[in-house]
């Protein structure tokens, strides 16, 4: 049996080390090829037909989904995307069976994705594979689905936190605090990111630090200064900023 050829594409050079490091000791498998952006990808693969890609999602110029649209092979590679962070492509990922890791991943994790992609290359029919990906590329591009799931990152491990369960969100840093109940976790990304993917009908910013859910108030009493005190059901006390509150107001149905 011939070796496996794979592709990594990686914009960390840590992460493409990585994952050779992992793959050198593999008899299956031999690295055609390594690129860092979404456009030497294109061509990169093209040029050596690899049975077997490793795709990080996030890249600059040219990210992994921009690149695989770009990508016209008489057969599609295996895909293992490389991830991390973005929880509604890991929904996608899930829905349509198709393989990714979570960064940062071990060994363990990328030997189980390995191990998949080597049980189906060579099975896989390709007008198949061809229209999972190409749904797959619609959802995740031109989709205008909310976030239903956060991604909680911690010791080498992810879970993930329903998004009703959250009682609200604010600002630390550059990162975002989440609390629900009385547990809170620190999140990699910004509020400003976080409130253009969560649903506006029930999360809404009301200061430039903090986001609420709305289902979480209790009640909203009038404040010093055209500002407002809003206690959510666990006696949370937040306060809404006169920026913020005829927006408030209006999703609330006030007027």
């Amino acid at each position: 049996m011939e070796p496996i050829r794979v592709v990594i594409i990686d914009d960390e050079p840590l992460a493409r080390e990585r994952i050779r490091r992992m793959l050198r000791s593999d008899p299956e498998i031999v690295i055609a090829a390594e690129c860092s952006d979404g456009r030497s990808a294109v061509e990169v693969v093209r040029q050596h037909q690899p049975q077997l890609i490793f795709l990080d999602v996030r890249m600059p110029e040219m990210d992994g989904f921009q690149a695989l649209k770009e990508i016209r092979v008489d057969k599609l590679p295996h895909i293992i995307f490389v991830t991390a962070f973005d929880e509604y492509a890991l929904q996608a990922f899930e829905v349509y069976a198709l393989d990714y890791l979570l960064k940062p991943f071990n060994e363990e994790r990328f030997q189980k994705a390995l191990n998949h992609a080597k049980a189906q290359i060579g099975k896989e029919n390709s007008a198949d594979l061809y229209a999972h990906v190409a749904e797959l590329l619609q959802e995740i591009r031109h989709g205008t689905k909310y976030l239903t799931r956060i991604v909680l990152k911690e010791d080498g491990r992810a879970r993930f936190l329903k998004v009703e369960q959250i009682d609200w969100l604010e600002a630390e840093g550059k990162y975002v605090r989440v609390h629900w109940g009385k547990e809170s976790h620190l999140v990699r990304e910004s509020l400003t990111w976080l409130e253009g993917r969560l649903d506006p009908k029930q999360f809404l910013r009301i200061h430039r630090s903090t986001i609420v859910n709305l289902n979480r108030i209790r009640e909203v009493q009038s404040w010093f200064y055209g500002e407002y005190r809003v206690l959510l059901l666990d006696g949370t006390t937040l306060t809404l900023s006169r920026t913020y509150r005829k927006k408030f107001h209006d999703a609330l149905g006030h007027g």
